[in-house]
């Protein structure tokens, strides 16, 4: 009887095991048809400031995974502007996939992080009404050498949206990929796009 109960533990662990592994390899983002719409939409880093537009990130997002990508990129937008904006552009577009990169002119402003996180959210929760999956870019803080705002981070947990968090910060670090203190130079934005290319890869969008 003691064999036979053990047994039944040892199946029920191994059972649990497999389950939890099936659970680590779930793809997160639903696959972009090859005729699909991704749609970035920001500010001047999704623009392209500083770089003719065939180098800005969206565009060589889009020579690099072969879907349609839009460049809804606004210089020097900030995020209640970002939320008037994106109800129309999401009917205009009817995209895929949101990529939403907002947030630094608020912080660049002064504009309080507290208000910039309400608006993100109303913004992500516009575009999941509308069954729109979003990826979260995460911005870093005013401050020498700083790290992505917490706030990111927090919204990514709370809407379970898939999110790059250092990748901006890590560009902003590095003197070789900027063309001036905030924005990038062509070095820059593609390593950007190749960074969000493997990420939307690795979570099964392409």
């Amino acid at each position: 009887m003691r064999h036979r109960n053990s047994c039944y533990v040892i199946r029920i662990v191994i059972v649990f095991i497999v389950v939890l592994l099936q659970g680590c390899g779930e793809e997160k983002l639903s696959p972009i048809p090859a005729s699909g719409t991704i749609l970035a939409f920001g500010d001047s880093l999704t623009v392209g400031y500083g770089v003719a537009q065939q180098n800005s990130y969206p565009s060589v997002l889009s020579e690099l995974s072969g879907r349609r990508v839009i460049n809804a990129g606004v210089s020097g937008e900030v995020t209640a502007e970002g939320l008037l904006r994106l109800p129309e552009t999401l009917e205009q577009t009817q995209p895929d996939l949101l990529i939403l990169l907002e947030g630094g002119n608020d912080i660049l402003r002064n504009k309080g992080q507290a208000a910039a996180k309400k608006n993100l959210a109303s913004m992500i929760e516009v575009a999941q009404s509308l069954g729109v999956e979003v990826v979260l870019i995460g911005v870093p803080v005013k401050s020498l050498f700083s790290d992505t705002a917490p706030f990111y981070r927090e919204l990514a947990e709370q809407y379970q949206l898939v999110f790059e968090d250092e990748l901006i910060a890590d560009l902003m670090r590095n003197r070789s990929y900027k063309s001036d203190a905030i924005h990038f130079n062509q070095q820059g934005y593609r390593l950007m796009a190749e960074s969000i290319y493997e990420l939307l890869t690795d979570n099964g969008a392409l």
